[in-house]
């Protein structure tokens, strides 16, 4: 699979473009309106064959854009780049940790390079087989600070969770 560099600092229309779109009908609540429309999205990058959708809104309009920023997420959990102990940190994750002041990441899950800051931060700790403790020091924050910005996006600590059950690691601790 391609490293997310090529994809996640594409622009929504050039990424869409990558897109197979498929518009259906979702189930659910939402009344008999919810059930004439095809308002909902799933979007199918060709480039990585991973999947995203959306259901939640009767806009196709919506659905589309927050499919789009879950296939962004998608991507940036999955499409690794080949990294070592000498390559310099991704501008993304210089600026979340500049502006966490050095003792934690600080970006915000809706704002834009939020995708790209998960990419390389998965990207550093998978280089130091997923060890978060030699992660966090490469990073210059504390263990504790880094769990807690995995822990805070559900999606996030549930892929940090597997990779490391696949690995064979014990599952990291919820801080709570």
């Amino acid at each position: 699979m391609p490293p997310w560099t090529e994809f996640l600092r594409l622009s929504d229309s050039v990424l869409l473009a990558q897109c197979e779109v498929d518009r259906f009908r979702a189930s659910g609540p939402g009344g008999q309106k919810r059930n004439k429309t095809a308002s909902a999205v799933r979007l199918r990058h060709g480039p990585t064959v991973l999947v995203a959708e959306a259901v939640e809104s009767r806009s196709q309009h919506e659905n589309r854009a927050r499919a789009l920023r879950r296939l962004r997420l998608e991507i940036a959990l999955n499409a690794r780049a080949e990294i070592d102990e000498a390559t310099a940190l991704p501008e993304e994750l210089a600026e979340a940790l500049r502006a966490g002041k050095g003792r934690a990441l600080s970006v915000g899950r809706r704002d834009v390079r939020y995708p790209a800051v998960i990419a390389a931060l998965f990207d550093r700790i998978e280089a130091v087989g997923w060890q978060l403790s030699t992660a966090a020091e490469e990073l210059g924050i504390s263990i504790s600070s880094l769990a807690r910005f995995l822990e805070s996006d559900p999606v996030v600590w549930r892929s940090a969770q597997e990779r490391r059950q696949a690995l064979g690691m014990t599952a990291l601790r919820a801080r709570g």
